[in-house]
Formats: C-alpha cells, structure tokens, sequence
C-alpha cells in the first residue's frame, strides 16, 4: 500500500478527534506549498488569495459574497505555533470530552464553537466603533474557537477531572481551562483583539452546550443531523442487479403446462381414491392456488 494509501486508511478507520486533526493538519500543509510557490515566483498572491478565499471577513457585505467561510476557517492556519497549541489542545481536551461524550458530539461541539466565535467576532466588529477603520479588511481564521468550545465545554462537563502536568502533579481541568482561556482571550486583549474575541465565543458555546447536556438537551442535535444528511451525499450508491431472463420457447412453455398440469390430474386421482384428507400439505396448497386461477 502506498503511503497515501495508508493516510486514507488511517483517517477512514479513525475517531472523529483525529479525522479533525487531520484535516486541520492538510489544509495546513497545502498553504505550506503555496507559500513555497508564491515565494519561488515572486508571486504572493497566490497564497494570500486562498486565505482570503477560505477565512471569514467581518464585513457583511464580504461576508454575503463568501457564506462559506464561517465553516472553512475553522480548519486554516497560517502559523505553524497557531496549529500546533490547536492541536495539542484539541488532542488531550478532545480525548477526554470522548469519555464522556460520543465521537459525533464532539464534531457538533467543535462546527458550533466554530461558529458561534465568527459570529461574535462578526457582531463585534460591526458594533464597536474600535473596529470601523479596520473592519473592511479584518479576516479570521483558525481553529481557535472551535477547540476553545471544547475545552470549555470538557470543564463545565467534569470540572473536578484531574490530570498530571509537568511539575505540578495532579490538577483538575477546571482550572487548566480557566488558565488557557485567560492566557489566549482576555491578557492583552489589544493583539489579535478578533481572534480573542472568537475565542470568547467558542467558550460561551462550549460552557452553554456542556450546562444543556447535564440538564438532558443536546444542543447539538440539528448539527449531527445535518452533517449525516451531507454524509450520505458522497456515500456510493448500491449498484442495481439487472438480471437477463431468456424468453421461454412455446416447446419449454408447453412442456411446464403439462407438467403442471399431470400434477394437478394426480392430486384430483387422490382425492377420488382417498378424500382431501389423503392429501399432503404441499397438495393442498397446490389445490388451493390452483382454485384462485
């Protein structure tokens, strides 16, 4: 098997959980070749084109013209630290929420966090005056909001879940996730202010969807089956069996109805010798479709 090969078998046998890291992980590695290409030709449009393509604006009216780019840029990353820390925390969060939540759950958790940080920082920019000279320009991409929900949503599930860190032994996650929510969305607030605020809103939809959940409401049900919908799209389609049946020839046709026939002849025979209750079971179903011709 061919090492591409292998890579779908892997990502079509993984969890839910690595099948979003690998995704993230490609789309990562093919704006890594164009960056390559925009160098080698002095020609930077060409990656910077794509981003703008895939990352969500702030305007609405760029917005509009590019409804897509609430989902697609949730998987974009242009930094090779900004990717990495996503995944990490991805990884060790999403392997916990697994425990207590299903694969599918944390797809929902992650599409929704994803969403509801572009529409905070959407509303934001549209809003706050801070943001009127930029807001034409102002793009955000990454999966920062998308894992924040799940992080988020992992404390507000199991708050006193503890873990071994480094140095500092057994530390519940409540406490991690407090620490990584201030260390990427509320310390100087002044870099990346849209970023930060697309962080806040994953973590209000990760906090939310966790507080539903322990009341007996998924939040995330229209989600699950809205991406089973799409799923079926691109699952192949049972091939129909079309079988070819030789036409019978009037000899065949005449030699079955005679058959037919003599065994009809030798079941009334019986029943002249012996009555119907001399007849097998199979006679009598015979005798009796026979009667509804």
């Amino acid at each position: 098997m061919t090492f591409i090969g292998e890579l779908k078998e892997q990502f079509r046998k993984g969890t839910n959980l690595l099948k979003l890291i690998y995704i993230n992980a490609a789309v990562f590695i093919v704006m890594a070749v164009l960056q390559i290409i925009s160098v080698l030709s002095n020609n930077p449009n060409i990656s910077s084109s794509v981003v703008e393509f895939l990352a969500v604006p702030a305007s609405f009216s760029a917005l509009i013209l590019k409804p897509w780019t609430v989902i697609t840029y949730m998987f974009l990353h242009e930094s090779f630290w900004h990717i990495l820390f996503n995944m990490l925390w991805l990884y060790w969060f999403g392997r916990i929420f697994s425990d207590y939540f299903d694969q599918k759950k944390l797809v929902s958790v992650y599409v929704m966090g994803g969403l509801a940080g572009s529409l905070l920082y959407i509303l934001s920019f549209n809003i706050f005056p801070a943001f009127s000279e930029i807001i034409h320009v102002s793009i955000a991409l990454g999966a920062s909001a998308s894992v924040m929900a799940i992080v988020i949503a992992t404390a507000a599930y199991v708050p006193d879940y503890s873990v071994h860190l480094f140095l500092l032994g057994r530390v519940k996650v409540k406490y991690i996730a407090i620490g990584i929510f201030l260390l990427t969305s509320v310390f100087d607030f002044s870099v990346n202010t849209g970023g930060k605020i697309a962080h806040i809103g994953g973590a209000i939809l990760g906090y939310v969807y966790a507080i539903r959940y322990k009341q007996g409401k998924d939040t995330g049900r229209w989600i699950n089956r809205l991406l089973d919908t799409i799923a079926t799209w691109f699952k192949p389609r049972k091939k129909m069996e079309v079988s070819y049946k030789k036409p019978m020839t009037d000899l065949e046709y005449n030699k079955i109805k005679a058959d037919h026939q003599e065994k009809i002849d030798k079941i009334l025979e019986k029943i002249a010798k012996g009555g119907y209750d001399s007849l097998t079971k199979e006679e009598k179903e015979i005798l009796f479709k026979e009667s509804q011709k």
